[in-house]
């Protein structure tokens, strides 16, 4: 008898596992899918979409829980850039990490940042490649072959291919993402093992931060002096030091500004005069 009561005791004291429901999977996907990119800035891009399609996610893991609830929702508001379609895998698998840190898993809130800071970058060139270089041209070619030849039928062919592929690419890669999530989540018991796939996801995602800064942020100096018969180029010095440096250095001072905690809007703003006065004077 006695036995039993303790039995009936430890069922009792024994939290109840949190499991998403395919409901709520089905629910995050369509937010996903369809809002992501309606309300984009350039202080956040997609995390607003992000945090919305994960609404349904975070409502069923911390429903009773307002401070988790509240922690969740801010750590899905940070910047999030991604390809929809080839990159819905990244909430598919951010859905089962969510799942596994509800119930006490190997998974913490860092983990889960520098999963979707590692991914959303290489997802991105896959997707925008595959789907805006190649599909959406093919299937553009098809409809206005159509279109030319007098056929009523060119755009809704072009609408139809199109459609089918962003549903059925989307769907997969969602469903996958969760799927990985789970079965990798669920074989992993060991912490350091979760620590060093950080510490990769956060190597990648720094690569693909300098790859970005390199391509897409272009400072140079004009500056040179005139030494006896010789003339000192200030950027030919810059470039044997480091190239790109003047780029790095001012990424390194707005991120720096961030951490500080200075509004976006702000830093542009002192950019835009920056820019101003140093275009003004010959400095850059």
């Amino acid at each position: 008898m006695s036995e039993n009561i303790v039995n009936v005791q430890e069922t009792i004291q024994t939290p109840q596992e949190k499991k998403l429901t395919k409901k709520d999977l089905i629910h995050c996907f369509i937010l996903w899918e369809g809002f992501t990119e309606c309300c984009l800035s350039y202080e956040r891009l997609m995390s607003l979409g992000f945090c919305h399609a994960m609404a349904p996610i975070i409502n069923r893991l911390y429903g009773d829980d307002e401070e988790k609830r509240i922690a969740a929702l801010k750590r899905h508001m940070l910047f999030f850039n991604t390809e929809n379609n080839w990159g819905a895998f990244i909430p598919g698998l951010v859905a089962s990490m969510e799942e596994d840190l509800a119930n006490g898993g190997n998974v913490d809130e860092d983990m889960i940042k520098t999963v979707k800071v590692g991914l959303m970058g290489p997802l991105a060139g896959i997707g925008d490649t595959i789907t805006q270089g190649l599909v959406k041209t093919v299937a553009l070619a098809i409809g206005v072959d159509m279109t030319q030849k007098g056929s009523v039928l060119g755009p809704v062919i072009f609408i139809l291919l199109y459609t089918s592929y962003l549903l059925a690419m989307g769907i997969f890669t969602f469903t996958q993402g969760y799927k990985i999530g789970r079965s990798v989540l669920s074989k992993i018991t060991d912490k350091k093992i979760m620590n060093k796939i950080t510490d990769i996801l956060s190597i990648i995602g720094l690569t693909i931060a300098g790859a970005m800064i390199a391509n897409n942020v272009s400072i140079t100096t004009p500056l040179q002096f005139t030494v006896s018969d010789s003339t000192v180029v200030i950027q030919d010095l810059f470039d044997q030091i480091m190239p790109k440096l003047l780029s790095a250095v001012a990424v390194l001072g707005v991120f720096n500004r961030l951490q500080k905690g200075i509004s976006v809007f702000k830093i542009m703003l002192a950019m835009f005069a920056i820019a101003i006065v140093c275009s003004l004077i010959g400095i850059l």
